[in-house]
């Protein structure tokens, strides 16, 4: 019987956490999570069969133990094991490869915008979205057990949320450091052990690292907010009577006008067009693929007769997904 590498499982408290050594094979992917003293490891060899049973209760994220991608994991899927990977296409492979049954992938920011791998990556990736979810992100600044704001000289974080926090690093005057991600600033802190070194994370970090909350709320804009996909190798399609999304890339003829004539066929039909983005292809400035997420189901009369308009201009389509509406969106509407 084929024997399946060694994993390493880490339990934190009550944050499941799948670790995995260098997995070999197709692409060379490499998933891996931070390693502190106060993870318990316990090694296992699985056979095929139990390594495909513990791949179905598996969701991977990219990024470390303690990243937002991790806690809207958490949120969402309570009792999915969590693979923390080093970067989005290793997120990707590990659900095409079997070794996930489903991907977290972080697509816009309010305040950042797109998050601009995905939208490449997501098309060719053949996987499917499956549903969408909204998460208040919500900084805390954290240093060491017994330290104090006032004691900071440094603080390190990913370069999106040092510019969401602004005001909180004017006010103490400390040096700003961009890290690779948000929880690995905070595990970088408490690994070197200095009093004067901060981190700008998520609570959930400071649990995992063993740090000191310093300052909650750090965030200069209270609407910050990341929309994540959820991605799976198997297409689950709504029933036609929900709140559904649907995405989609498409690149239009070359003819003058054909974007315009493209998007005609949704205003006429009524359709909500929700995102509409454009990026090029393959570094060329004459081939543009668009992104686009419309609200409406596939077998609505009035969304197939704008699919059909689209397809005219167009000389590709690819549907990404079909899934329901998130309520974050009808909440933002009656707020708004």
């Amino acid at each position: 019987m084929r024997r399946a590498n060694i994993r390493i499982r880490a339990e934190i408290s009550r944050f499941p956490i799948l670790y995995s050594s260098r997995i070999t094979g197709p692409g060379k992917r490499n998933c891996v999570g931070a390693k502190t003293a106060k993870f318990l490891y316990m090694t296992k060899q699985t056979n095929s069969k139990d390594s495909g049973a513990e791949a179905e209760n598996t969701i991977a994220y990219q990024g470390e133990a303690g990243a937002y991608s991790h806690l809207i994991c958490q949120q969402v899927m309570p009792d999915m094991v969590a693979l923390a990977c080093a970067t989005f296409e290793e997120t990707y492979q590990a659900v095409t490869d079997g070794i996930a049954k489903l991907a977290m992938i972080p697509v816009e920011n309010s305040l950042a915008g797109r998050v601009a791998d995905n939208h490449h990556l997501l098309p060719g990736s053949g996987l499917h979205i499956i549903s969408e979810h909204f998460l208040h992100i919500n900084h805390a600044l954290m240093g060491l057990k017994g330290a104090t704001a006032d004691q900071l000289v440094e603080v390190f974080s990913h370069i999106h949320a040092l510019g969401q926090c602004r005001n909180l690093i004017r006010r103490l005057g400390v040096k700003a450091h961009a890290y690779h991600d948000t929880a690995g600033a905070a595990r970088h802190i408490a690994e070197m052990g200095d009093p004067t070194l901060g981190a700008i994370a998520s609570k959930m970090s400071a649990e995992i690292y063993g740090l000191d909350i310093l300052e909650g709320e750090a965030e200069d804009a209270a609407h910050n907010t990341t929309r994540f996909l959820v991605m799976s190798r198997d297409e689950v399609i709504p029933p036609p009577d929900t709140d559904t999304m649907m995405t989609f890339v498409f690149q239009v003829r070359n003819v003058p006008s054909a974007l315009y004539k493209a998007m005609g066929g949704f205003a006429t039909n009524g359709i909500n067009m929700t995102k509409l983005e454009s990026y090029q292809l393959e570094g060329s400035f004459q081939a543009t693929q668009f992104f686009a997420d419309i609200e409406g189901h596939p077998d609505d009369p009035s969304v197939k007769l704008a699919l059909e308009e689209l397809a005219f201009y167009t000389t590709k389509v690819t549907i990404l997904g079909i899934y329901p509406k998130s309520p974050f969106r009808n909440k933002v509407d009656t707020d708004g």
